[in-house]
C-alpha cells in the first residue's frame, strides 16, 4: 500500500484493552490504515499497542519507535511492522516527531511531554507546523487551565486542534490551517 505519509500517535501506556481510550485508540489506528498513513507510536503498551493493533487490523503500517535501554524492563507490542529501536528517550522523541502529522490521545506525563515538546518546536519555528490533533475533553479542560495559568497566548494555542473523538481526526488532520 502506498503511503498517505506518517501519523504519530502519543498515549498512555497504562490504558488497558478494555479501557475507553484502548478502544478508541484502536479504532483511530485502523482508521488511519485504511486511509493509507502509516501509524508511527512509541512501540509499547496501552494506546502505543492499540493504534499498532488498529492498523494491523486496516491492513497498514506499525511502526514502534522504542528504547534500546529500556529492553529488559519492557517489549515493544506484538502488532508492530517495523521497531525502531533507540539509544534513549532523546532520539526517540525526535524519531517520533519527524512525522506528518501527530494525534494525542489522553495519556499521562509521557504524553503530556511530547505534546508540550512537538507544540513548543512549531512555536520556536524548529520544525515545520503541522497538524498536532487533541482527543477528547481533557484536552479542551487542561488547555483552558494553561491559558489561564500560564503565559499561553491565543496564538500559542492556534498550533493546536482539539477533537471530541477519534472519527475527527482525519478531517482535522486533512483541514487546511
Amino acid at each position: 500500500m502506498e503511503h498517505a505519509g506518517r501519523i504519530t500517535v502519543f498515549g498512555s501506556s497504562r490504558a488497558a484493552p478494555d479501557d475507553a481510550v484502548y478502544l478508541d485508540a484502536r479504532r483511530l489506528g485502523r482508521l488511519l490504515a485504511e486511509a493509507g498513513y502509516a501509524v508511527c507510536s512509541g512501540g509499547y503498551a496501552g494506546v502505543m499497542e492499540a493504534v499498532s493493533l488498529g492498523a494491523a487490523e486496516g491492513g497498514g503500517t506499525a511502526i514502534g519507535v522504542t528504547v534500546a535501554s529500556w529492553a529488559a524492563r519492557v517489549r515493544p507490542n506484538p502488532w508492530l511492522t517495523s521497531e525502531i529501536a533507540t539509544a534513549d528517550l532523546f532520539d526517540r522523541l525526535a524519531r517520533l516527531i519527524a512525522s506528518d502529522a501527530y494525534v494525542a490521545m489522553p495519556g499521562g506525563p509521557g504524553t503530556l511531554g511530547e505534546v508540550a515538546l512537538t507544540w513548543n518546536l512549531f512555536q520556536t519555528h524548529s520544525i515545520p507546523v503541522r497538524p498536532l490533533i487533541l482527543v477528547g475533553p481533557e484536552w479542551r479542560r487542561g488547555l483552558a487551565q494553561l491559558a489561564e495559568n500560564f503565559r499561553i497566548t491565543p496564538s500559542d494555542l492556534a498550533f493546536l486542534r482539539t477533537v471530541d473523538s477519534v472519527d475527527e481526526v482525519l478531517p482535522a488532520i486533512r483541514a487546511p490551517r
